[in-house]
C-alpha cells in the first residue's frame, strides 16, 4: 500500500505529546499499545515493512533503537499519535514526494525527499514548512492520554487482520470449555488453556497469542488481548476493552484497561478504565475507583502544568507508569495519576496525582531515594531473566533528577 520509492518510516511526535505523560516519560509515544499491537507494530505490520525509524529524546536512546538513517533514501514521516486505518493508508499510498496530509492544521503523515529527511533526522526535529499541503480527515488520532482507554475495543478489533492468526471455528480450544461465537476467537501457537474456561466473544473478538496461559475457570468476554507469554489468573473475570499485554499476568476482575508488559495484577481486586505500563505490580485486592458518586464527568490532573482538566469521561480509572507498585488493599482514586517508580502503600483513597519516585505510606508522601528505587527494579527484571542496561539506568536518573528539578 506504500508508494514504490518508500522503503522506510520515521515516527515523530508533535507538541501534544506530552500530554502522554507520565506513560511516555520512559518510552517514545510509539511504543504505547493500543488494541493488540503499539502504535509502532501496527503501521510496520500494515504498510508491510520490517525497519522503521523513530526521533528520540536524548535521555530515551539505547533503550529504544533510533534506527540507523540511509541518507540517499526518501522517507514517510509518521505522526506517532495517528493509527492506520483503510483510508489513511489509501491516502498515503497517494501521496508525491514533499506532499504531506494535514488534518485540523496537524501533520498526519508527510513524504519526504532522502537528502530533507536525512537533515531532518539527524537534527532530531521534524518540521515540514514547504511541502504542499493535503487535507484529510478520516482519521483514528489520540489526543489525550485516555484516548487509548476509548479506542481500545475498536483496535483489538482492527488489529485482528494483522495477526494472521486463525478463528477456531474448526479446530475447537482442545480442551473442556464454555465457548460462545468460536468465530470470534484466535489462538496463536503453544497456547495453554486449563479446563473450565468460558469465553464469549458476541460483542467482540478474543484474541490469545503465542505462549500465552488463561488457567482454570478465568472468564474473557471480547474483546479481549492476551498478550504473548501473558499469564490470565485463575478464575479471572476480564471484561471487553481489555489488553494484557506480553508476559503479563493478570487476574481478578477487569475491565476496559491496558497492561502494557511485564506488568502484574495477580490478585483479586477490580481495575476498571486505566492504563498501566510495564513493570508494575498491584498489591492483593488493590482497587481503582472509576466512576464518581455523582457521575459527573472525570478530571485529572494534567502532568505538565498540575491543574485540573476535564476529560468528558464519565469512566477513568488509573494510569500508572513504569515500575510503581501497590501494596495489599490499596484503594486508587478516580481518575488518578501516578508517575514513574512509585511506591502507594496507605490506608485511605489515594491523592489523585502521585509524582515519579514517590514513597507515599499512611505518615505522608516522601521521595523514593533512587538507589533503593534501583535495586528494586533490578530485582523485579531479574525474575523476567531481564538485566538493567547502563542505558536504561541513565533513563531513571534523568527522570528522577525531572522530578526534583520539578518539585
Amino acid at each position: 500500500m506504500t508508494p514504490d520509492i518508500v522503503s522506510h518510516i520515521c515516527f515523530f511526535s508533535d507538541e501534544k505529546a506530552k500530554r502522554f505523560h507520565p506513560l511516555t516519560l520512559t518510552r517514545p509515544l510509539d511504543d504505547l499499545r493500543v488494541g493488540i499491537y503499539t502504535i509502532r507494530e501496527k503501521w510496520e505490520k500494515t504498510l508491510s515493512l520490517d525497519e522503521s525509524y523513530r526521533l528520540l529524546p536524548d535521555y530515551m536512546e539505547g533503550v529504544f533503537d533510533k534506527g540507523v538513517y540511509q541518507d540517499d533514501e526518501p522517507c514517510l514521516w509518521l505522526n506517532s499519535r495517528y493509527l492506520p486505518n483503510a483510508e489513511l493508508v489509501s491516502a498515503i499510498s497517494d501521496l508525491k514526494m514533499n506532499e504531506k496530509l494535514v488534518n485540523k492544521k496537524e501533520v498526519v503523515a508527510a513524504l519526504i525527499d532522502g537528502e530533507t529527511s536525512s537533515q531532518l533526522f539527524h537534527q532530531g526535529v521534524f518540521q515540514s514548512d514547504g511541502l504542499k499541503k493535503i487535507e484529510f480527515k478520516n482519521v483514528w488520532a489520540l489526543n489525550y492520554i485516555w484516548d487509548l482507554i476509548e479506542l481500545n475495543s475498536d483496535q483489538i478489533k482492527a488489529d485482528i487482520a494483522l495477526t494472521k492468526l486463525k478463528n477456531i471455528s474448526k479446530t475447537g480450544l482442545g480442551v473442556e470449555a464454555v465457548v460462545h461465537y468460536e468465530e470470534n476467537i484466535f489462538i496463536g501457537d503453544k497456547v495453554h488453556i486449563e479446563p473450565g474456561c468460558i469465553f464469549i466473544a458476541k460483542n467482540g473478538p478474543i484474541v490469545i497469542e503465542d505462549g500465552a496461559e488463561i488457567e482454570a475457570g478465568s472468564i474473557l468476554r471480547g474483546p479481549i488481548a492476551v498478550g504473548k507469554g501473558a499469564t490470565v489468573k485463575m478464575g479471572a473475570r476480564i471484561y471487553g476493552g481489555t489488553t494484557i499485554g506480553p508476559v503479563c499476568k493478570v487476574g481478578g476482575e477487569v475491565s476496559g484497561s491496558i497492561f502494557h508488559s511485564f506488568s502484574n495484577k495477580a490478585h483479586d481486586g477490580f481495575c476498571g478504565n486505566s492504563i498501566f505500563g510495564q513493570w508494575v505490580n498491584l498489591g492483593a485486592n488493590t482497587i481503582t475507583s472509576n466512576l464518581k458518586n455523582d457521575y459527573k464527568s472525570v478530571k485529572v490532573i494534567d502532568w505538565e502544568t498540575k491543574k485540573p482538566i476535564e476529560t468528558g469521561r464519565q469512566f477513568l480509572g488509573t494510569i500508572m507508569a513504569d515500575h510503581s507498585k501497590t501494596a495489599i488493599n490499596t484503594m486508587l482514586n478516580t481518575g488518578t495519576i501516578c508517575g514513574v517508580s512509585s511506591n502507594v502503600f496507605i490506608d485511605y483513597l489515594s491523592p489523585k496525582f502521585i509524582k515519579s519516585f514517590t514513597w507515599l505510606g499512611p505518615e505522608g508522601e516522601e521521595l523514593y531515594r533512587f538507589e533503593k528505587a534501583i535495586e528494586v527494579m533490578k530485582s523485579m527484571m531479574k525474575r523476567r531473566d531481564i538485566s538493567m542496561s547502563d542505558h536504561y539506568l541513565k533513563m531513571m536518573k534523568h527522570i528522577f533528577e525531572l522530578r526534583e528539578k520539578n518539585t
